[in-house]
């Protein structure tokens, strides 16, 4: 069983406060340790350097840091302002990632109905994320089957880390890969190493290790040659905001990706749940891009290995059009932009669903 990248625990009778467990996900493969946070300064800390990441589970930390904070302003005497401080805090934490500003919006209007009301919302975030990846997950799969159109189990291509690691449960594009396993679908899963910090070598690999998918990890620059020499059928990416437009900001790298599949000539396929849609966001030429540290580029596992002086840029998303884009698939549906489809039919058909 997938150990869980978040999970919250109760008070305890003797006093001890109540906590938002996360594994730390700096120590894996490794070392699975466990951090207990119980302030929005130990939150937002973990939510930077990448203790807790991925959209779709850091939705669920916006929602849960609500009541972080909620907590520490009635140990700590905090004004209402303080609080609501500290709440902007933990929803500004990490600027490109929607999720967790929309985790922490999904609760804040039961702020006026007290503590429980906010963290019974926090839990019903949590349910519904694993609802959503795992129907996702199922349609993805169905889509990508049909369209790559042969009669064996599939040869993909995955960047950065799309599972259980990356969301409350299950994955996203991880989760289309498990559930083509479970069919008897999948052949090889090509993972990139995903540089700087390695959350394809260290997390992907050690979850399809753990659900024994067979796999090899490959170095990013490797990952063009090998879509071009036709070892791949489809390359599976997530996501971290997607535009109205289907443009979409994933992992550093995502978009050579997909150059090299329209170039081959097969699926670049983005996978997330409905909480990554942000329709207020027209187009990828809205989609502030996180700077990370520079140092991350120019230090290996934590040795430095360029010359004194060296600079790194260090973007940590890139944003792939949607013209590159053959399928955007969500729990609601599968839009495919390249053929000037946008999310926004989804979002009508669900309106429509929902009045009917």
């Amino acid at each position: 069983m997938q150990p869980q990248a978040i999970a919250w625990v109760d008070g305890r009778s003797d006093g001890r406060p109540a906590v938002l467990r996360l594994l730390d996900q700096t120590r894996l493969p490794h070392t699975q340790e466990y951090l207990d946070v119980t302030t929005v300064a130990d939150l937002v800390d973990a939510v930077q350097r990448l203790a807790v990441r991925g959209a779709p589970a850091l939705g669920g930390v916006g929602a849960f840091g609500v009541v972080i904070a909620m907590d520490e302003a009635a140990r700590s005497g905090w004004s209402r302002a303080q609080r609501d401080e500290a709440i902007a805090a933990v929803r500004t934490a990490r600027p490109t990632a929607v999720n967790l500003a929309w985790g922490v919006d999904e609760v804040l209007p039961h702020l006026p109905q007290g503590r429980d009301a906010v963290l019974a919302a926090a839990v019903d975030v949590v349910r519904a994320d694993g609802e959503a990846n795992r129907e996702l997950s199922r349609l993805g799969a169905k889509w990508l089957r049909a369209r790559v159109g042969v009669d064996r189990p599939l040869r993909v291509l995955t960047h950065c880390n799309t599972g259980v690691l990356a969301t409350t449960s299950w994955g996203t594009a991880l989760g289309i890969v498990r559930q083509l396993a479970a069919e008897r679908a999948i052949e090889l899963v090509y993972v990139d190493e995903t540089r700087p910090l390695l959350q394809g070598a260290r997390l992907t690999a050690w979850e399809l290790a753990q659900e024994q998918i067979p796999y090899v990890v490959q170095a990013d620059g490797a990952a063009a040659s090998t879509i071009l020499r036709g070892l791949v059928d489809a390359v599976l990416v997530g996501a971290d905001r997607i535009a109205r437009s289907g443009d979409t900001a994933n992992k550093i790298g995502s978009v050579g990706l997909a150059l090299a599949a329209r170039e081959a000539g097969i699926p670049f396929v983005v996978a997330a749940p409905w909480s990554t849609v942000d329709l207020a966001t027209a187009d990828g030429s809205q989609i502030h891009i996180e700077m990370r540290d520079g140092a991350e580029v120019c230090t290996f596992l934590g040795t430095q290995v360029c010359p004194p002086g060296a600079v790194g840029f260090n973007p940590a998303f890139d944003v792939t059009p949607a013209r590159l884009i053959d399928a955007v698939v969500t729990e609601r549906g599968v839009v495919c932009p390249n053929r000037g489809e946008d999310l926004s039919t989804l979002a009508e058909q669900a309106e429509k669903s929902a009045a009917g």
